[in-house]
Parts: structure tokens; sequence; C-alpha cells
């Protein structure tokens, strides 16, 4: 299985994202924002968390028009897997390949902490490595990862089944406590907290191993 992770001015967690990738058996390409290609053959596209082009705007508003996000979009036309982190779920949102928008925290500060997560659905490439309602504990660091949609599509969501994880514990004020949604294909996956800094017993959880181990099995059968 290949997969991309894209790499923009201020990512941080581009090679965490892409060390994840490959410690699950994953075959993995760095590609730059200014890139107009993804490399042949990529199964999946991975956009990391950090402050792309410094959270200017609005976060991921930038990086949404870089040459490679519209690669990007057009991979997940074409039914291409993507995941976006944090930042990364930022940039889906901005690009329109999900719904919403993430806003500032409710308490207007930056958080970063380790969070626990319920799994909400299991019917998916990236969470079918967890069983249905587990409860995994991951890192959160963002200051704008309040999930916000309007009752139309927060409906869409819920009836589809496309809410993937929800916070225990809301840190964020998120509607509906989402932390995590898919987008109508299943395929594309946006979620605050970060599975790839949870992938080693050193980090103090491997909680995150599952999604990727999950993901790239899947994909690998494809």
């Amino acid at each position: 299985m290949r997969a991309a992770v894209i790499v923009f001015p201020g990512s941080n967690c581009d090679r965490d994202m892409a060390v994840a990738l490959r410690a699950a058996g994953a075959d993995v390409s760095m590609v730059w924002h200014k890139d107009a290609t993804l490399p042949d053959g990529v199964d999946l596209v991975a956009i990391p968390g950090g402050f792309s082009f410094g959270d200017y705007l609005r976060c991921g508003a930038i990086a949404a028009q870089s040459p490679i996000s519209r690669a990007v979009v057009a991979h997940a036309e074409r039914g291409g897997y993507v995941l976006g982190v944090c930042n990364g779920f930022q940039v889906l949102t901005e690009t329109g390949l999900l719904p919403g928008a993430l806003m500032r925290n409710a308490n207007l500060k930056f958080l970063c902490k380790t969070v626990d997560l319920r799994v909400a659905t299991t019917d998916s490439a990236f969470t079918a490595g967890y069983h249905a309602d587990e409860v995994v504990a991951l890192p959160i660091a963002h200051h704008d990862g309040n999930y916000t949609a309007d009752a139309d599509t927060l409906a869409r969501l819920e009836g589809n089944d496309r809410v993937a994880f929800r916070y225990v514990t809301n840190p964020n004020g998120s509607i509906a406590e989402i932390a995590g949604i898919l987008s109508e294909n299943r395929r594309v996956l946006g979620m605050m907290p970060h599975p790839e800094r949870a992938v080693d017993a050193r980090h103090g959880s491997t909680a995150g191993e599952p999604l990727f181990a999950g993901l790239v099995g899947q994909l690998a059968l494809t």
C-alpha cells in the first residue's frame, strides 16, 4: 500500500505521520505543497497536523489553495483515501472534501493533553481496527478544534453513520462531541486528535496503532 504525506510550511506532524504509516507497513512518500501531482499509484493521502502557513486567515485556508491540494481533491473524487489530522482536518473542510468548520475552542485556549474518544462507527477502513463503542485515549493539540456544522449537515452525518469518533468529555465545544467525521463514500476521514502520536509504548499509548494497521491492511487488499 502506497501513501503520500503532504508537507506544508508550518507542518509539524508530517514525520510522525510517516513513521506511523511505515510502522503499519505502508510505502510512504513525502510530498511538498508546491508539487502539482501525487506520486503514481498512491492509495492514501495523509494531511498532517501543524500550523500550515502560520494559520493566517483561517486555519487551513491557505493550504487548501496550494497546488497539491487540487491533486488531493482529484484523488478523493476518484475514490482515493484521504486522512486529515488536526490541521489536516481543517484543510479538508476548507477544500470542501468534508462538511462543517473548525472554530476557535470554546474556552478560547490552546489545548494540549490526552483525551478519551469513543469509536462511533467501525464501518470504515479507518476505524475497522477498533471495536464499536471502544474508548481510546489520544492526544490533542489545537486552538481551533471546535467542530461546527448546521443542523442539516449534522443530521446527515448522524443519519448516515458518518461520525467516526466522539469525545467522551468534550474539551473544545464541538457540536455533538464530534472528534472526527467521514465523507459520504467513507474514504475521507478528518479528525482533531492525533493517532500518529500514539503508536509507540514510549509515547505512553498505542491507541493509534489500530487505525493505521487496520487502514493499511484493508487498502493492501484492494
